[in-house]
């Protein structure tokens, strides 16, 4: 006869099947065992945070570079017409606001000792160097030239030099040291550059289509100032200014 063993409740709590529980058994709604890869909390906040950082920066940089390209383009010298002073190929920057101006010569033509526009900065100035868009139907190419005549001023030239106000121009930048009406002619009827236009040549005055041969330009056709040689790096730099002295 098998002997009934009766266990006490010491005996169950040192069971050891008693004291462990099943392996299977489902952990309480909400915990999460240790070791499990299930993320954190901590980590799920870094996730959105990290996304609102990055569409941040991209938002930012493109701010940036519209704010950049309001001010400043990037201008290619395509070919010699301007040679000395800048070479074929040669990489500017160019100062869209130099000229800015309010545009209120219209209110203001009617005071006395009051002309023309109201330029934030500087008015054209002449011997500075500026990209353009000719008066030539049809073309769409930018030009790149230098400011000799301003609004007013009577241009000519005479035994192949420039005269602006009947002064000579000390010219130093200029390739070749002649300047032509055309081809066969040095002399030129004097131009009488209208109000709200400039006259410009190339500095390489036998190889420039420029104010002699289109006219003067209307300054709203001016994109820009050039201002900083970025390329070649030998080449970079300011763009320099000249002075014509003694022209009133």
């Amino acid at each position: 006869m098998t002997d009934d063993i009766v266990r006490s409740d010491a005996d169950l709590d040192r069971d050891p099947a008693r004291a462990l529980p099943d392996r299977d058994q489902s952990l309480p709604p909400g915990d999460i065992a240790e070791g499990s890869d299930a993320p954190s909390s901590g980590e799920k906040a870094k996730r959105p945070s990290m996304i609102r950082e990055v569409v941040e920066t991209l938002i930012l940089a493109a701010v940036i570079f519209f704010l950049v390209r309001s001010v400043v383009l990037n201008f290619k010298v395509d070919g010699h017409s301007m040679d000395a002073s800048f070479d074929n190929g040669e990489m500017l920057l160019v100062n869209r606001n130099a000229y800015f101006n309010l545009g209120t010569s219209s209110l203001t033509d009617w005071i006395p000792g009051v002309n023309g526009d109201f330029f934030i900065f500087n008015p054209p100035r002449r011997g500075d160097v500026i990209v353009f868009n000719p008066p030539i139907p049809g073309n769409d190419k930018p030009f790149i030239k230098r400011i000799i005549g301003l609004p007013g001023d009577v241009v000519e030239t005479r035994g192949g030099f420039v005269y602006v106000n009947g002064v000579k121009l000390e010219e130093p930048y200029i390739s070749g040291k002649i300047s032509k009406c055309d081809s066969n002619s040095i002399d030129c009827t004097p131009v009488t550059v209208p109000p709200g236009d400039i006259f410009v040549m190339g500095d390489n005055r036998t190889n420039s289509e420029d104010s002699r041969y289109f006219g003067p330009v209307p300054i709203g056709n001016v994109i820009g100032k050039a201002w900083v040689t970025y390329w070649p790096r030998d080449d970079i730099g300011v763009v320099p200014h000249y002075e014509y002295q003694n022209v009133p």
